[in-house]
């Protein structure tokens, strides 16, 4: 049981019913999660049929990992970078190296067809592109991802709408373009099953603190987090390492611990919606520490995340101060999503596809 040289915070919490209770102003809530001082995320508590959905799902993680080769390579999408179905190996860790200790399948757990529109499609595959789903050798996994996501983007919308409440405090938010209405009316959020394939030997003590998921910011607008579930062999256990999860780097730059309740739902803030409400709302990078020493050999992670992000259509208006990717958006400029995300692609990542 190793133990975090780093503090562990516990994520700023709001209740379901709180959530739903449209008189309450939770506007302090929201500053101290997602404001200018915050951690960037927030857990809401006690929702109804989460607990359960959240297992069904996960359970089928190891299950799906574990399909034949041949079955898996079915549920692979290359054109759109893998961004649909299966995906292996065909991401790059910190060090360069292809990510094989991670398996993932993603899907859009809101539009099976997000448009049939072929230029679309072929402009903006990783957003326009259709689910592929195992309906033959997983059948129940179609169901158990598409209701846990839809439970995460209900409560995500309800959230969001919290959001606006707090950031038209500050500064004036036109008629339909506060985040509820972005995310409403979007054709392309992404949910993301992850299973991370058992250490043979456990992870050796000196590995960096990104073992699992190197340091990143998220992207879209909002995304919604189930804390993980660890197995081996198949039994749900406790994590053996206490240093194990999830790390984020404060806005003064320190590094800490961060946990939730296994039965809450955490949602962090992506730096579009930092750009777009002003950086009253803040994005904060982060990465997931693996267990080390003997006890986590054999030890196997599932988890979900769902990326709620702007339709590619939306027209983006950034305000006039910009402090996220200046270089790339010039102040009081309006660009659609999907135009904003081949610029960040083009500029940072070199994968566009010609």
């Amino acid at each position: 049981m190793s133990r975090s040289s780093f503090p562990t915070l516990t994520t700023i919490s709001i209740s379901f019913s709180q959530l739903q209770d449209k008189n309450s102003d939770l506007s302090l809530k929201i500053e101290e999660g997602f404001g200018p001082n915050g951690l960037g995320i927030l857990s809401v508590t006690d929702v109804p049929g989460y607990s359960s959905l959240r297992r069904n799902l996960l359970h089928l993680a190891p299950r799906l990992a574990n399909l034949p080769t041949e079955v898996k390579e079915d549920l692979e999408d290359p054109h759109s970078r893998y961004n649909f179905g299966w995906s292996h190996g065909k991401e790059k860790l910190e060090s360069g190296k292809p990510d094989i200790l991670k398996g993932s399948f993603y899907a859009n757990p809101i539009l099976d067809t997000p448009t049939a529109e072929t230029s679309l499609i072929q402009r903006y595959p990783s957003y326009c592109g259709s689910n592929i789903w195992p309906r033959n050798a997983l059948p129940e996994l179609e169901v158990a991802f598409k209701a846990l996501g839809k439970l995460i983007f209900d409560v995500g919308l309800m959230l969001a709408y919290r959001c606006d409440q707090y950031v038209s405090k500050e500064m004036k938010i036109h008629k339909d373009e506060g985040l509820e209405s972005i995310l409403h009316r979007s054709r392309c959020h992404k949910g993301r099953l992850l299973y991370y394939f058992p250490a043979q030997q456990g992870v050796p003590d000196g590995n960096p603190l990104s073992s699992w998921c190197g340091w990143h910011t998220d992207h879209g607008s909002l995304t919604g987090l189930t804390c993980g579930m660890f197995t081996r062999d198949g039994v749900e256990i406790a994590c053996p390492d206490s240093a194990a999860g999830l790390y984020i780097r404060t806005r003064n730059d320190q590094i800490v611990k961060v946990v939730y309740g296994k039965d809450d739902i955490a949602y962090q803030i992506g730096e579009t919606t930092e750009i777009l409400s002003g950086g009253y709302l803040c994005a904060t990078p982060h990465c997931v520490q693996a267990p080390k020493g003997e006890e986590s050999s054999g030890i196997e992670r599932s988890t979900f995340a769902l990326f709620m992000q702007p339709d590619w259509d939306e027209k983006l208006n950034f305000p006039e101060e910009v402090h996220i990717h200046k270089e790339l958006i010039s102040s009081n400029a309006a660009l659609t999503f999907g135009e904003y995300s081949e610029m960040l692609l083009d500029k940072y990542y070199h994968q566009k596809l010609t």
